[in-house]
């Protein structure tokens, strides 16, 4: 578990290892999944609240004046006789108001749960989001590191091919002013080297732009880390034995997988909640309080009032339209499976693609080692029989030119193997412990 954690330690690159931590400390994709993370958390705890009663504490104080006239303000009839009427009460009058009111949904069919059930099933899915996220940054970093390595490696190859070109084109032109050869040797020689001296700035565009982009996965200005990568290092390279695992641990770890499957959790516990909405819902009421009009008596017991009791509601109008929001659910339910399956089936062939091409790349960088070394030494045989007059100059110039092509292949092809190690370890969901929460942020 902790080699597929840290997997790019294999490379045993101190630098490398630098930037992952600063990568995975100051990605803004990172601290967006977090974010998403801490969302999906507290709507989950909000869900969970509807199982408890909610209750109120409240409180009021009117100034009111009473109407004189016999048909009140609602249009009630109100008794005008002079019996009813008491000329020492004042039509202006204090009301003071205290008390709680309380409901609580009984959870009877079960639509409550299961929305909390979605809830955490989100939340999960939201937590696998950012593992993903992670794995993903890891992967990118790692194989744009290693992109940055390869092109300054092919660099110093291209800057070795313009030194030996210089070199020819000087002892050409010297042996063509001697009458040793012709000029055309001389032209030949110079027309090779300015070839060579425009293969330069094509990879030094190139390196720069991997540059830039590594610095922006680290959060930083895009040429932040020029002077911490202005030295060319080696290649990182990988190990010859590699633990990959079975694919049942690797349906356990790979956090897409995950996440499809936690999707599709909550996709059907939203057909229960959908469900649950054909049936009634039952509620528990009451309320207790103080009402008096004058502040000394508000909380007298012959000031106290309460109420308590059942109701439900039913919307039976809705009948069809509930019907169709759980053909809804389903049909999303069903479109979540199709998508675990999908992430299933890709993650398999991503393991499978990077396996072949980590063992075609080994098996190729053979190859290419032992044509370099064959056309390093077919130069150095080209240029001691055209020094002593009996091969044209053409020949060095082809041997110098198949031993460039094979070095910058065999540079290419160990850059290969290094982003395929990459790619298996991405593929086989390495590089996040369980406990990451984005919380380092």
């Amino acid at each position: 578990s902790h080699y597929l954690a840290a997997w790019w330690s294999v490379f045993q690159d101190p630098v490398l290892e630098g930037i992952m931590a600063k990568a995975v400390k100051q990605n803004p994709d990172l601290r967006i999944a977090a974010a998403r993370v801490r969302q999906a958390r507290a709507q989950a705890l909000a869900s969970s609240s509807a199982l408890l009663p909610e209750g109120e504490v409240k409180g009021s104080y009117q100034r009111i004046r009473r109407t004189e006239d016999p048909v009140s303000a609602r249009g009630i009839a109100v008794d005008s006789s002079p019996s009813s009427q008491d000329v020492n009460v004042s039509r202006e009058q204090d009301l003071y108001l205290t008390g709680f009111d309380a409901s609580w949904e009984i959870d009877i069919f079960g639509g409550v749960r299961r929305e909390i059930e979605a809830a955490y099933a989100t939340l999960d899915a939201q937590r696998e989001g950012l593992h993903h996220a992670l794995t993903t940054l890891q992967g990118e970093v790692a194989r744009t590191y290693i992109d940055v390595r390869g092109l300054q490696l092919r660099l110093d190859i291209a800057k070795r091919l313009v030194k030996a070109r210089r070199e020819y084109a000087e002892i050409t032109d010297a042996r063509a002013k001697a009458g040793l050869v012709s000029e055309l040797d001389s032209a030949r020689a110079l027309g090779e080297l300015t070839a060579a001296e425009a293969i330069i700035p094509s990879l030094e565009r190139s390196l720069k732009a991997s540059v830039h982009r590594l610095g922006v996965l680290m959060g930083e200005e895009p040429a932040n880390l020029e002077e911490q990568l202005l030295v060319s290092t080696p290649l990182p390279r990988i190990p010859g034995d590699l633990p990959v695992g079975l694919p049942s641990d690797l349906l356990r770890r790979r956090p897409d997988i995950r996440r499809a499957e936690r999707e599709l959790a909550a996709a059907t516990a939203q057909i229960g909640v959908s469900v649950a909405e054909l049936f009634p819902k039952f509620s528990l009421t009451g309320s207790y309080g103080f009402q008096a009009d004058q502040s000394g008596k508000l909380l007298r017991d012959e000031s106290n009032f309460w109420q308590i009791g059942p109701s439900f509601r039913w919307p039976i109008l809705n009948f069809k339209r509930r019907l169709a929001q759980i053909e809804l659910s389903k049909a999303i339910r069903d479109e979540s499976l199709a998508r675990y399956e999908q992430t299933v089936l890709l993650a398999l062939e991503e393991v499978e693609n990077a396996l072949v091409a980590l063992s075609r790349e080994k098996r190729r960088s053979q190859s290419l080692s032992e044509s370099v070394n064959a056309n390093d030494l077919a130069v150095r045989l080209a240029l001691d029989r055209y020094l002593a007059g009996i091969q044209s100059f053409l020949v060095v110039i082809d041997a110098q030119t198949a031993l460039y092509s094979a070095e910058d292949q065999l540079a290419q092809c160990i850059e290969n193997q290094a982003i395929a190690f990459v790619s298996l370890y991405k593929a086989l969901g390495g590089g996040w412990e369980e406990a990451y929460d984005g919380s380092c942020r």
